[in-house]
């Protein structure tokens, strides 16, 4: 969650003008190896691998979960994860940490917990289609925040999870959350009531989502 609101407008801006056609790495499959085990122990310590080890176990027992039981463990299972701001956690502005990096230093931002999630339920099986990362203002108390939506169908109301409220809640029911965009591997969509509007095409070089792919790239080999 960003500190103040109108740091909303200039990442809208940016947003607007990076995804103008989105070009995105291609995501590839997570492969838990022991080379990732050693490099999350001696970067993060002990602590740090329980949690990537307990991130494979909860990918390994729900592939073939059903899709609510999917949408409840990966929630439970990241919104554990402490609430840092990137200016405290990272010395930035603004940093995408992948779920590796999350996972091993135990805290994140809105944009962590949603990314997480994001490339977990990706990793067990939802349609990539189904899933959009969303800006939105919340309104209590009002702050930009983001947020990670699943759509059951292209028209469908999604169920949005939250690290702020826990419990997965059709977007009609979070009142408190009003949309801006939303985005995935596939292209940007400015909102609409309950985050549907139309979607934009564009080319992107240099994004924030362009850097984190590349370090998923590292953690994924």
């Amino acid at each position: 969650m960003l500190p103040r609101l109108h740091l909303l407008f200039s990442l809208l801006a940016l947003f607007l003008l990076v995804f103008l056609l989105v070009s995105i790495p291609v995501y590839s499959k997570l492969n838990f190896n022991q080379r990732i085990f050693d490099r999350v122990e001696q970067e993060y310590g002990s602590e740090a691998l329980t949690r990537v080890k307990g991130w494979q176990t909860l990918i390994a027992e729900h592939k073939d979960s059903d899709t609510d039981e999917k949408l409840y463990e990966v929630n439970k299972f990241f919104n554990q994860i402490n609430f840092v701001d990137d200016i405290e956690h990272w010395q930035m502005q603004d940093y995408w940490a992948t779920p590796i990096e999350f996972l091993g230093t135990n805290g994140g931002d809105c944009e962590d917990f949603t990314i997480a999630k994001y490339f977990s339920l990706l990793e067990i099986g939802i349609a990539p289609e189904k899933l959009r990362l969303m800006y939105v203002t919340a309104t209590r108390p009002r702050q930009a925040h983001m947020v990670l939506a699943y759509y059951s169908s292209p028209n469908a109301v999604p169920y949005i999870l939250d690290n702020i409220n826990k419990r997965i809640l059709l977007a009609s029911q979070r009142g408190d959350l009003i949309p801006i965009y939303s985005f995935n591997g596939n292209g940007l969509w400015t909102a609409r009531s309950q985050g549907q509007g139309p979607k934009m095409q564009s080319k992107s070089n240099n994004s924030l989502w362009d850097e984190l792919n590349k370090r998923m790239q590292r953690d994924y080999e």
